[in-house]
């Protein structure tokens, strides 16, 4: 009888076990993808691609005891070599080859040169040869940012008390309505891909009083704009017992000056990578709605032509005014008309026209939106059959205001979506 325990030893090491071990002038073994090959004459230096970033080998001809000829760019390999402190090397140290084991070999030439610094190829191309090109060091970086972000995001409510949640991503109904659904055939039933987390959340609240999830969302939109996406990666929390919508924003810009500095701490070799500034979020301005459209508006000489709604370019305007004006890439616009929001949206008591809800937009474009949420049953009742809506479609979600729901706001964010070698973004 044999019994699993727990992790295997194995006899190679990582980067970060030879950089922080004492390593120098011995002999270890290390496995990797044979990135690039450089030919020195006596000298040939092979570049391992690992999780972590690259190691450089040092193969000299009578030292090592295989031939560098049967050797080809991604290969995998498992080496044997004695470490040397190297500075001009990534991570301070080489290793000069003592053997090396081929553990698998391509069959084709590599389609794209994916060891070079930057790919000049086309997106088409790029998203074509996506196995391979996602290899190429400054491609795969934008994944690591992506992945800083989310675990920031998560880090960060995890200290404040959320739950994390997983909801269902099959739904009946699409929280915000629309036609931009993508409509599936669920055994013989109407479904649809989930366009927000949205009841869900609200749900939970009423179990968990904070919570939220990182998961893909769907938007039956054309994604062939910087603007649109059909499937992201959504930031999405929910807390009760607010005082008012402006909880939230406190909220997420602690979470942003949290995510930065992790960023900025443990991923800036990425972001130096991709030529990343990190943008400054030790305060971020906050504006009305109807007053950011006046201020762009008369600055500009633009006319507004939509009341209701902030048009691209007007977005675009507003991230200038508050770039020039107080020298900073995120503002909050408050306070949007309540024809523009879901029915489940709070409208101000003070003039019911408009929300308590906000966007943050980053550099012109709207990257979250967030707001109060309406927690008395009549009055969602009431909203919705204005609307002229059928309460009966979404009688589950209603449930839980019928049996008590404290007073309760929702974030959303779309950020961890696209990577793109700046700050992520969906909308």
């Amino acid at each position: 009888m044999e019994f699993v325990s727990g992790v295997k030893e194995k006899g190679v090491l990582s980067i970060h076990e030879v950089t922080e071990g004492d390593w120098v002038g011995k002999t270890i073994a290390m496995n990797g993808a044979v990135h690039t090959i450089r030919h020195m004459g006596e000298v040939t230096f092979v570049i391992l691609r690992k999780s972590r970033g690259l190691v450089q080998c040092v193969y000299e001809a009578g030292a090592a005891g295989f031939d560098i000829k049967d050797l080809k760019e991604e290969c995998a390999v498992e080496v044997k070599g004695r470490v040397a402190k190297e500075e001009r090397a990534p991570h301070g140290f080489e290793l000069r080859l003592e053997d090396l084991k081929v553990l698998s070999r391509p069959v084709e030439v590599l389609p794209i040169p994916v060891g070079k610094w930057k790919l000049n190829t086309s997106l088409e191309t790029k998203l074509a040869l996506r196995p391979v090109s996602l290899r190429n060091l400054r491609e795969r970086a934008k994944f690591k940012i992506q992945e800083g972000i989310v675990r920031g995001f998560r880090d960060y409510l995890f200290s404040r008390d959320f739950t994390e949640i997983r909801t269902p991503k099959i739904v009946s109904r699409g929280a915000e309505g629309g036609s931009n659904v993508f409509k599936l055939d669920y055994f013989g039933k109407k479904a649809e891909l989930g366009q927000s987390p949205q009841f869900y959340k609200q749900t939970m609240v009423g179990v968990y009083d904070r919570v939220f999830e990182a998961a893909p969302v769907f938007r039956a939109e054309k994604h062939n704009t910087t603007r649109h996406l059909n499937e992201y990666t959504s930031l999405d929390f929910e807390m009760g017992y607010i005082d008012g919508f402006e909880d939230i924003m406190e909220m997420e810009t602690g979470m942003l000056q949290y995510v930065m500095a992790l960023l900025d701490k443990e991923y800036k070799k990425e972001l130096d990578m991709l030529g990343v500034i990190l943008p400054d979020v030790s305060r971020i301005p906050s504006v009305r709605f109807d007053e950011a459209k006046e201020l762009a508006s008369r600055k500009y000489s633009r006319k507004i032509r939509n009341p209701y709604d902030l048009e691209p370019e007007e977005e675009l305007l507003i991230g200038q005014y508050f770039k020039e004006e107080y020298g900073s890439d995120f503002v909050f616009v408050t306070h949007y008309p309540s024809r523009k929001r879901p029915f489940y949206a709070m409208e101000d008591p003070a003039d019911p026209r408009f929300t308590l809800s906000f966007d943050l937009l980053f550099r012109g474009l709207e990257v979250t939106t967030g707001g109060q949420r309406i927690h008395d049953y009549n009055m969602i009742i009431e909203k919705m059959e204005k609307r002229g809506m059928n309460p009966e479609d979404i009688e589950s979600y209603l449930m839980i205001f019928k049996y008590g729901m404290r007073l309760t706001a929702v974030w959303e964010s779309g950020w961890s979506a696209l990577p793109c070698g700046c700050w992520m973004n969906r909308t």
